[in-house]
């Protein structure tokens, strides 16, 4: 006598449905959370009230904060894809900033047209920490034009999607295994 349902595909099956669900679910849980760190963020940037420039880790307390760096001197200066204040694309100049002995910080300290590095030996920068983190220059520096602020509304929060996506994935893998059913049944 033959099996109508086998045993073993069954379980690997619903294990695998219930895992693609429970990344859908851990999906939509990290949708919330990024919703909360873009609040955040978006309050902080609202906050006009300086700190300190984190110096080592991600920096995520100070993002979208207000800050100052002293760069002593400039390690190099390289051309990043950029955009403007007014929204034209071009190149963002980010110069490595050394802060103290063997402590680098990135500085985006103008906006161009034009690749060409500019002339600029440091000094005290002021403006706004960025992810990286980065220190976006305002105003800008060495006779570049401003840069485009960060805004915590650009972070992507695609969870949603992600989850829908698992959903989707757990939803096929039912109906492609109660088609395989079918035809085995079928066939015998």
């Amino acid at each position: 006598m033959t099996r109508r349902i086998p045993i073993f595909a069954t379980i690997v099956v619903i294990a695998a449905v219930l895992t693609m669900i429970g990344l859908g679910i851990w999906q939509l849980q990290r949708k919330a959370e990024k919703e909360a760190l873009i609040a955040r963020y978006t309050a902080a940037a609202g906050n006009d009230a300086p700190v300190t420039f984190p110096l080592a880790g991600k920096g995520e307390e100070a993002l979208f904060r207000r800050s100052e760096v002293a760069c002593r001197k400039v390690a190099g200066i390289a051309a990043v894809s950029g955009t403007s204040a007014t929204g034209q694309k071009g190149w963002v100049q980010r110069a490595a900033c050394a802060v103290s002995e063997g402590v680098l910080v990135r500085v985006d300290i103008g906006y161009s047209r034009d690749l060409a590095k500019p002339d600029w030996q440091g000094g005290t920068v002021t403006g706004v920490i960025a992810p990286g983190p980065r220190l976006i220059a305002d105003p800008p520096l060495a006779g570049l034009q401003a840069m485009a602020k960060p805004d915590p509304g650009d972070l992507p929060n695609n969870h949603l999607a992600y989850a829908v996506q698992w959903f989707f994935f757990a939803l096929t893998a039912l109906v492609i295994y109660v088609l395989a059913l079918r035809r085995r049944r079928g066939a015998t």
